[in-house]
């Protein structure tokens, strides 16, 4: 593999296991914990806000020499709030069931930490071809994030996976999946296990270590 090509790898790996942000960095957690009450909710989100994502660095990285100190943070808001605006009125069009069930958090994609900080502090520094390739990492790890929540709080609270019945009628569903304490119940079983496997990876990297000290 060419050393750009392991760049780039690398540029993309960041936000989907190093910094995902929602299980290492715990960024975005209003949307994470409000629309995973079903994985295709979490699936919209995640892909709306990782088409914010890109666009919104790849311009701010194409404007980074012109844009003054001063206003950087203005002019990134209304970059972001643009994309915004545009997957809005794309999901009103697509489906006004799932533009209902996403509420508010759609417009509040424009506050997302993870937009604005990619943004601040990884697109206005570097080219677009970096820029975006780190975004869609991001994006695509904030999705992976939406949607191990939404799958976990989907299947136990209704039984269903994409609105597909998995156990039949005799199902009884754990309505608390589907209620707010749900979300953090999920979020923070998800962190162990992220915490968990971090720690077992650290443990096997000791191991062979300490063996190679001894010999």
């Amino acid at each position: 593999m060419s050393l750009d090509k392991a760049k780039n790898l690398d540029e993309f790996m960041e936000g989907i296991w190093r910094q995902n942000p929602v299980f290492v960095m715990a960024l975005g957690m209003c949307p994470t914990l409000a629309v995973t009450v079903s994985a295709i909710n979490a699936l919209s989100m995640g892909v709306a806000t990782t088409f914010v994502l890109v666009c919104s660095c790849l311009l701010v990285s194409l404007l980074r020499k012109v844009v003054p100190k001063e206003v950087r943070i203005a002019t990134y808001i209304v970059i972001i709030a643009t994309f915004v605006t545009v997957v809005d009125y794309a999901i009103q069009a697509i489906s006004l069931t799932l533009y209902e069930a996403l509420g508010a958090f759609i417009q509040l994609i424009v506050v997302n930490c993870v937009i604005l900080g990619r943004a601040e502090a990884h697109s206005s520094k570097v080219p677009p071809l970096p820029a975006m390739i780190n975004a869609a990492g991001m994006g695509v790890g904030f999705t992976i994030g939406l949607l191990a929540l939404g799958t976990v709080r989907e299947i136990f609270g209704n039984g269903t996976l994409f609105g597909i019945s998995l156990f039949g009628e005799s199902f009884q569903p754990w309505v608390i999946m589907v209620l707010p304490p749900g979300g953090f119940f999920v979020l923070g079983g998800w962190l162990m296990f992220f915490a968990w496997w971090a720690k077992r990876k650290e443990g096997s990297k000791a191991v062979p270590a300490e063996g190679h000290q001894h010999a």
